[in-house]
């Protein structure tokens, strides 16, 4: 979990120091694959992305000595409802480790990464985990890993934003 925040604490920087105005506009997408890790079968795997805009601002309270106020937020209000939901294979069946299941999720995310690469973005990092509770016959269980990707804001897309734009040339993109 500390590396998953590392990561976002390092785009957040990134993505800041890219908004003056000598530097083009980055935009951060990520895709986030869980993959059951429950045996028998009976755990749910998916491809999770979503192209909704929110801003992580109206969700943040700040804590000082003075203000120990906690942030008021239903939960309702931070759900994202407009998502991708992409059917992954679990990794165990009745049987035990079904290595035609990692296949064919390979096979997806391979698809799912070669279309975000046609699209312009470039894969910045890859992040991993695994929960489990790890008890006497724990049969719990996820893999979890996080696609970062990023690219420059198309220009008419940082225009309508506002966003200040310099389109970068040849080298400049990687």
């Amino acid at each position: 979990m500390k590396k998953i925040a590392l990561a976002v604490v390092v785009i957040m920087m990134l993505s800041s120091f890219a908004q003056g105005q000598d530097k083009p506009v980055f935009e951060v997408k990520i895709i986030t694959s869980i993959e059951s890790i429950i045996p028998n079968g009976i755990g749910r795997s998916r491809l999770i992305s979503t192209d909704s805009e929110v801003d992580y601002r109206e969700f943040t309270s700040t804590q000082t000595e003075e203000n120990g106020d906690r942030n008021k937020s239903d939960r309702d209000e931070i759900r994202i409802k407009d998502y991708d939901e992409t059917k992954l294979l679990n990794f165990f069946n009745v049987g035990g480790i079904r290595f035609q299941n990692i296949a064919s999720n390979d096979a997806l995310l391979t698809s799912k990464i070669n279309q975000m690469l046609m699209d312009g973005w470039d894969l910045a990092f890859v992040v991993t985990g695994v929960e489990s509770y790890g008890g006497t016959d724990d049969s719990n269980g996820i893999f979890i890993t996080r696609y970062i990707f990023k690219r420059v804001k198309p220009a008419e897309e940082a225009t309508e934003s506002g966003d200040p734009v310099e389109v970068p040339t040849g080298s400049e993109q990687n």
